[in-house]
């Protein structure tokens, strides 16, 4: 497979970012954007509900007021002055209710008796008589609610506020489906007050309200309050509409599109051709309904959600004849029954351009960028790979022979121009230096043969070591041979304890010996390994505290030590932690006092004393001495002691202090053995706190 140039490599590396990470991030951005841009919208329309609903609430505590104002009002309690339950009402008392109504804009009000009895109405009732609520016949305070009459109830309200009751419905899609073809019933604001005597006696009540049908007005004022004129950016109309049931009975919603007429907008001439008969004449009959959407329904899904299961809807939702962001939550009567509900929303569709439009130019800048920083990064990239192509190619001239090529100006003063410099110079420096070669050259055969000389002597060094190679072989060969034999060893003798039971401690003493010397033989072939194959037996570097290291090792060697007249004295200085690992230190230290125990049978002082130690190249390290009194080292033993299979020892196998020496070594520590001046041998083991680079 043919590896890329530099020139393809730096261009992937800079475009590579560019191409794949930058799209990808715009693509995050947008995606997040759309649906922040959605969020916002959300919690605008979420707003707009809180001031509506707020709105309704102060409507309805209005009502309350005026209501108990009427109640209370000095002239309503002069009227009733010389009246009792029972008597007629004075003549005069029929117009000061009309008046009250008036100043208060109240759409009925009428005066009934404690127990609920209609006593006086604003007008001459052609019709059953309004009940009195059970809530308000009972409530000692005034009370305001939302209530939902149907015909029969709607006798004592005007032949002008009747003929607005009635609501033809329009075919509406994705309403839910009916037969009804006429909303007849009245939602009202209706509040009670009890009229008082002088001594707290309620000597008549009254009741009073406000039709919301067809009330213009009422639903206007919340939507200027909600959306006042121009408060919605970019073309977007705001819209308000009270609900009986799933039925628009009072709303700003146009139902008609023609000629630029829209939700909120200015009506068109007349009714579409294609509206219904009843909606056009409608239209003809009441001019105030300025073609709203008066009798069309809400669709199903907000239907379910907020009159069957009591949620509040925040999201888009078709109304009428476009896609608005709305709002819409349940309306309550006095029985917390929901009875309607109170919308708020705007046209979605300016937002949704404004949404697109944001969204494409998000796109477009991430593109433009992506564009410029392609362009440059490209232009960065040929200032980098073309001196060093020219750099190649000055280099293959040198290769084919052309020495007094040079790379010249690169025009480039970074470090790429520095290089070409140096290498230039570099190629000045060779040539200068093949011409000194070849002085040198007539002097080299004159040192050829002092060389040749040394070269003898790393032969006989180089021989030395193959026959120590040869002689590791050997004995990894032969450990490896041994273990077999001693595996079947061991198991036999397993098999005749097995076999003789409790006969078997006839011969107790002998089985132990083979015991003892199969382990013995185990240990030889340990050691025998160790020595043929050092580097398998290494552990990983630990920090190692060469106190606790001393104290593991007099706690091996203390059934040793529990059978001698040996006394152990320490001398802990060292400040240091050695860098070895654990149990490799632990097995020299161990073979070191076993060496000193052995020698000193009648007994005597084992020294163990730790220091810091600096190694000759000036990095921090300790030292560890065992010292004992015994005879010291022989002299024609000190000089070889290191060396595998020395010993003195009848039973030794003359690895252990080998062994010992190339573990410590092999950290890039030293092992070194002498005579005291006062008797006995020391051995000491310098470590170092890590180990050098070159033996790890």
């Amino acid at each position: 497979m043919t590896a890329w140039p530099i020139r393809r490599k730096l261009q992937a590396m800079v475009l590579l970012p560019l191409v794949v990470v930058l799209p990808l991030l715009g693509l995050i951005l947008l995606l997040w954007g759309n649906v922040a841009l959605d969020r916002m919208l959300i919690t605008k329309v979420r707003a707009d509900l809180a001031v509506a609903h707020g709105y309704f609430d102060r409507v309805l505590a209005e009502v309350a007021a005026s209501t108990g104002a009427i109640a209370d009002s000095h002239a309503l309690h002069q009227a009733l002055a010389n009246w009792s339950p029972g008597q007629p009402l004075p003549s005069a008392l029929r117009a000061l209710l009309g008046g009250f109504k008036e100043r208060e804009g109240l759409d009925f009000i009428n005066l009934r008796g404690p127990d609920g009895a209609l006593l006086l109405a604003d007008f001459e009732a052609a019709g059953p008589a309004l009940p009195l609520a059970e809530a308000l016949r009972e409530s000692p305070r005034v009370l305001a609610s939302i209530e939902v009459l149907p015909p029969a109830e709607q006798g004592l309200l005007a032949p002008a506020l009747r003929q607005r009751i009635a609501v033809p419905l329009v075919n509406t899609r994705n309403a839910q489906p009916t037969r009804r073809t006429h909303e007849d019933r009245a939602m009202v604001v209706r509040a009670g007050a009890p009229v008082r005597t002088g001594d707290g006696r309620v000597i008549a009540r009254l009741q009073a309200g406000v039709l919301l049908n067809r009330n213009l007005p009422f639903i206007d004022h919340i939507n200027d309050i909600v959306y006042p004129a121009g408060s919605l950016p970019f073309g977007s109309v705001g819209t308000a509409t009270l609900f009986l049931d799933d039925v628009r009975i009072s709303t700003n919603v146009r139902l008609f599109r023609d000629g630029g007429a829209a939700a909120g907008g200015d009506p068109p001439a007349g009714p579409s051709a294609d509206a219904p008969a009843d909606v056009r004449a409608e239209a003809r009959t009441d001019a105030r309904t300025d073609f709203r959407a008066i009798g069309t329904r809400v669709s199903q899904a907000v239907r379910e959600a907020v009159l069957v299961r009591g949620e509040t809807w925040l999201d888009r939702a078709f109304v009428v004849n476009d896609w608005y962001v709305s709002a819409y939550e349940p309306l309550r009567n006095s029985a917390g029954e929901r009875v309607g509900m109170l919308y708020v929303g705007y046209l979605e569709r300016p937002f949704i351009w404004l949404k697109y439009g944001v969204l494409a130019g998000i796109g477009a800048v991430f593109f433009a960028v992506m564009i410029v920083a392609a362009i440059a990064a490209a232009r960065w990239a040929r200032g980098i790979f073309r001196p060093l192509e020219q750099m190649a190619q000055t280099m293959a001239r040198v290769e084919a022979g052309s020495l007094d090529a040079r790379v010249g100006a690169v025009g480039s003063r970074d470090e790429i121009g520095a290089l070409a410099g140096h290498l230039d110079h570099l190629l000045d420096t060779i040539d200068d230096k093949t011409r000194a070669l070849q002085r040198w050259n007539s002097e080299l055969d004159a040192k050829v043969a002092e060389r040749t000389r040394a070269l003898e002597a790393a032969q006989q060094q180089l021989l030395r070591t193959e026959k120590m190679a040869a002689v590791g072989q050997l004995t990894a060969s032969i450990a490896h041979e041994v273990n077999n034999p001693i595996a079947v060893i061991q198991g036999n003798l397993d098999l005749v304890r097995e076999l003789l039971g409790p006969q078997a401690q006839r011969i107790a003493p002998e089985l132990k010996l083979v015991d003892q010397q199969i382990e013995r033989m185990r240990l030889i072939v340990t050691q025998l390994l160790q020595f043929a194959r050092p580097t398998e037996f290494a552990g990983y570097v630990d920090s190692v505290a060469p106190a606790s290291v001393v104290d593991d090792c007099l706690v091996l060697t203390g059934h040793l030590l529990a059978k001698t007249r040996i006394a152990v004295q320490r001398d802990e200085r060292a400040t240091r932690s050695a860098g070895i690992n654990r149990q490799e230190l632990q097995q020299v230290l161990v073979n070191l006092v076993v060496n000193a125990i052995h020698a000193m049978p009648d007994g005597g002082t084992l020294l163990l004393r730790t220091a810091d130690w600096q190694a000759p190249d000036g990095a921090p390290g300790i030292a560890i001495e065992v010292a004992d009194t015994g005879p010291g080292l022989p002299e024609d033993l000190v000089g070889v002691l290191f060396q595998p299979f020395v010993t003195r020892k009848k039973d030794g196998t003359g690895l252990g202090l080998w062994i010992s020496r190339s573990i410590v070594e092999r950290y890039g520590g030293m092992l070194d053995a002498e005579n005291r001046p006062e008797g006995g041998a020391r051995m000491t083991v310098r470590l170092r706190c890590e180990p050098a680079p070159d033996e790890t």
